[in-house]
């Protein structure tokens, strides 16, 4: 029997419903369904669908695509979404998770003005991880620049690296936006990475949120390190779409984004060296 060229592995790819805006909640499971993606993750904000967990039940039933994972309202423009307490938000986002059956909850450090629960958030988010077979998966940040000053804007750090934390989320934008090395970000997150948002970046001060493929990003070395090491996590096309001008052409992007990623999935296998006959 021959053996295997290629090595997949069992993490499934899915989309972002931020992937669509301006389009709604509803339009990302729908476009899910047409491309083929595995799942969404559900990014809980300003949509009141996506605040609505038998809405989301219902729009996961409908089309046949499962909810992977609920990104917690963590935005400055989700501050008043599921409560101001930021442990009530994602005390929700986990029963959300449960209900739907999604494996992740994505969270946010903390902005450095949330001074209380920057100070106990890593303990809070190990006590949260304890309580439930929901990954609490702490998503790396970035500086925020102007001009030629830097603002530490999250704490205790935007690299969640320096802190411990059971699961992490690497996002490639931010690794853009921080000018910060992904591959080596990866490394140190080792077998504590439990999810991935793919998207690319320039190293632009704005998070650009770009089709994998068009910045400057190892996304594709990103994938085929996931592939070679068995992860089991998730990969969630993250990308911003909303200058396309079409709806024909948002989804064309959405589309290429789920090919490469395939692509990159499918990793060689290494076989062993030959060993060199003895003289």
């Amino acid at each position: 029997m021959a053996e295997p060229v290629v090595r997949i592995p069992d993490a499934k790819v899915a989309l972002s419903t931020a992937s669509v805006y301006p389009e709604s909640t509803a339009t990302a499971f729908e476009i899910a369904a047409r491309l083929g993606y595995d799942g969404v993750e559900v990014m809980v904000w300003t949509d009141p669908v996506s605040q609505d967990v038998e809405a989301l039940r219902r729009l996961s039933d409908y089309h046949q695509v499962p909810v992977l994972a609920v990104h917690a309202p963590c935005l400055l423009i989700t501050q008043r979404v599921w409560s101001t307490d930021p442990w009530v938000k994602l005390q929700r986002a986990r029963a959300a998770a449960e209900r739907l059956g999604a494996s992740t909850v994505v969270v946010h450090p903390p902005f450095r003005w949330q001074r209380q629960y920057a100070k106990d958030f890593v303990t809070g988010i190990w006590r949260m991880a304890d309580e439930t077979d929901v990954r609490f998966a702490v998503e790396n940040m970035y500086p925020w620049r102007y001009k030629d000053r830097e603002m530490l804007a999250y704490a205790p750090e935007w690299d969640v690296t320096k802190d411990d934390y059971r699961h992490f989320t690497v996002d490639l934008s931010h690794t853009a936006t921080a000018r910060t090395d992904a591959l080596a970000m990866v490394d140190r997150m080792g077998d504590r990475l439990g999810h991935v948002h793919l998207a690319d970046g320039k190293g632009s001060a704005k998070d650009e949120h770009l089709v994998p493929g068009r910045g400057t990003q190892p996304c594709a070395e990103v994938l085929e390190r996931l592939a070679l090491s068995g992860f089991d996590g998730h990969v969630v096309i993250e990308v911003n779409t909303r200058r396309a001008m079409s709806a024909a052409e948002r989804e064309a992007d959405l589309a290429e984004a789920l090919a490469f990623t395939r692509l990159h999935l499918a990793s060689a296998v290494r076989r062993p060296t030959e060993r060199a006959p003895r003289p």
